[in-house]
């Protein structure tokens, strides 16, 4: 593979479109007429997008050494981009990403640039320090992922509506799920590395128990938006599929919680995450 190849699949492009989206999502979430505000949105997106694969970039220049015992393959351990151009490539994608969030708070208010700098050091302070802390670090995580959806309320309205807040909780909720099914996956190389994730500590089984309750709390909260009016009918049949998969999702973890079947398991939940956002998109659309 040559390296350009090597540095896209160290932004992880499936992950950062989908915060890019999420900011999209949290924009129509308050009804502004988004139309008129493609410029925002535009840069809105690229501040997600950019943001999320420079944290990235950092998370696998950290991660090198696990890297090399659990994911081998991957860019840096593999030898494919050394450690230096990881950390040369994740300053301009951060860059760029505060470019655009500067430019979000010319159009709108400073709260945009303040929330895209929080969210930033959120997840280099989880990269460098939480990550060994285990389930904190796993909401530390979850905190970042949630955050788009409530820059995309700034970046259009300059205001953060209530229902905003009910989609960034449930997407807080399935996220630690997801982060502590990848602490099942991580457990051997996690262990070398003191590590201590509910995998390490308690056991995978245990952990697999935790994180099916955080899927089944996020599909708890699915009927509220609709029950609220926030959302249209259009809203129920995408966010059904989403539900039936992480249900099911969790049904596979819980019978099989080895290494290989909660590595399908998180890969899974990451397209029920794809479902789950085109239902905030269509529903606040109807």
């Amino acid at each position: 593979m040559n390296k350009v190849g090597g540095y896209f699949r160290l932004m992880r492009p499936i992950n950062c479109f989908m915060m890019g989206l999420a900011v999209i999502v949290g924009a129509a979430l308050v009804r502004a007429q988004l139309s008129a505000l493609w410029l925002n949105l535009f840069y809105g997106f690229i501040t997600g997008f950019m943001l999320t694969a420079a944290s990235m970039t950092i998370n696998d220049y950290y991660d090198r050494k696990i890297d090399a015992i659990n994911e081998p393959n991957r860019p840096i351990p593999s030898g494919l981009i050394k450690p230096k151009e990881a950390l040369a490539f994740a300053f301009i994608l951060t860059a760029l990403g505060f470019a655009a969030a500067r430019a979000n708070a010319y159009l709108t208010n400073i709260f945009c640039f303040l929330i895209a700098i929080i969210a930033w050091a959120l997840f280099a302070t989880y990269t460098t320090v939480g990550k060994r802390s285990g389930l904190p670090g796993n909401f530390l995580v979850s905190i970042c992922v949630s955050l788009p959806f409530i820059y995309g309320s700034y970046a259009t309205a300059g205001t953060i509506e209530p229902n905003v807040l009910v989609f960034a909780s449930m997407v807080f909720l399935s996220n630690t799920g997801r982060e502590i099914t990848k602490g099942i996956v991580d457990v051997k190389g996690d262990k070398l590395r003191s590590v201590k994730t509910l995998a390490v500590r308690y056991g995978e089984k245990n952990a697999a128990v935790v994180a099916v309750f955080f899927y089944l709390l996020a599909v708890s909260l699915s009927p509220i938006p609709w029950l609220l009016s926030i959302v249209s009918m259009r809203f129920i049949p995408l966010v059904a599929v989403t539900d039936f998969g992480l249900i099911a999702s969790s049904l596979m973890l819980l019978m099989d919680y080895s290494r290989e079947n909660a590595k399908k398991v998180k890969k899974m939940v990451l397209l029920w995450f794809l479902f789950g956002l085109l239902a905030f998109v269509v529903g606040v659309s109807g």
